[in-house]
């Protein structure tokens, strides 16, 4: 027997870096996994490696911005396995934190609603969707990725830091809502994290490096192994808590790094 044996769930933002990982992952514990992305091929090649791996898998194309194509997702997943008990929250508008996302003095309130669209009302629609599926099988597990940048201040990307920190609050109002019902509702911060498709990035990696407590950065594999955790049964009495997953990056004073 394997961890998630007989569970069924969906990885959103699943094509690539933490959604890619976490959909292995889950799929590795024994559960039947829709691997949804906006990246229609992207979300296929994942799906078809877990196939001929031996696991458990389709592909939907989800775009989390579009309140139907959400709730398609869900449906899908119902279609094909017959219910829900997983579902996690990965997917987010990153290509704009990555390039429009300016500061606040000179944020573009387009880029900001278009964030908001993605990260924190694709994931309030999902959850809507999926927690109906997950009361009529007697309960279930919804999994948030947050974000570090949700809990501090930066000079640069506060749409994205904004609607990470909204959905921290998000998890917490799903969790007191659904957990008599047997629904619990969890977030997860990452850290920096190092994703094998971005590459040119080795002198931000070591400067971070020197903030972490731990002697490596982190990989889409310690999301991973959290998300499969917090599926699980063995999570059974956690809900409403934000896990930092980050290497102690938030764990110490600012000036820790300077002083070593």
């Amino acid at each position: 027997m394997t961890r998630l044996d007989d569970k069924i769930a969906i990885i959103t933002g699943a094509a690539s870096g933490i959604g890619r990982a976490t959909a292995w992952r889950v799929a590795a514990e024994g559960a039947c996994t829709v691997v949804a992305d906006l990246n229609d091929a992207g979300a296929k090649q994942v799906a078809d490696e877990i196939a001929a791996a031996g696991g458990e898998a389709i592909a939907v194309q989800a775009d989390l911005g579009d309140i139907d194509s959400v709730r398609a997702m869900v449906e899908a997943a119902i279609k094909t396995y017959g219910g829900l008990d997983v579902l996690h929250n990965n997917a987010a508008a990153t290509h704009l934190a990555a390039t429009t996302d300016l500061p606040v003095s000179a944020a573009d309130p387009g880029v900001w609603d278009e964030t908001m669209r993605v990260n924190l009302r694709g994931a309030m629609v999902a959850i809507q969707a999926a927690v109906p599926h997950m009361i009529a099988r007697g309960g279930g597990s919804v999994i948030n990725t947050a974000s570090g940048a949700g809990l501090t201040g930066d000079l640069r990307n506060p749409a994205y830091g904004a609607s990470k920190a909204a959905l921290v609050s998000l998890t917490r109002y799903a969790a007191a809502e659904f957990g008599k019902q047997g629904v619990r509702c969890n977030a997860i911060s990452p850290g920096f994290i190092v994703i094998p498709e971005k590459t040119g990035r080795a002198a931000v990696e070591a400067t971070m490096l020197r903030h972490h407590l731990t002697p490596r950065l982190g990989r889409p594999e310690d999301i991973a192994a959290l998300v499969v955790f917090l599926a699980s049964d063995e999570s059974a009495f956690i809900t409403g808590q934000n896990i930092c997953v980050d290497g102690g990056l938030l764990a110490h004073q600012p000036f820790l790094a300077d002083f070593r």
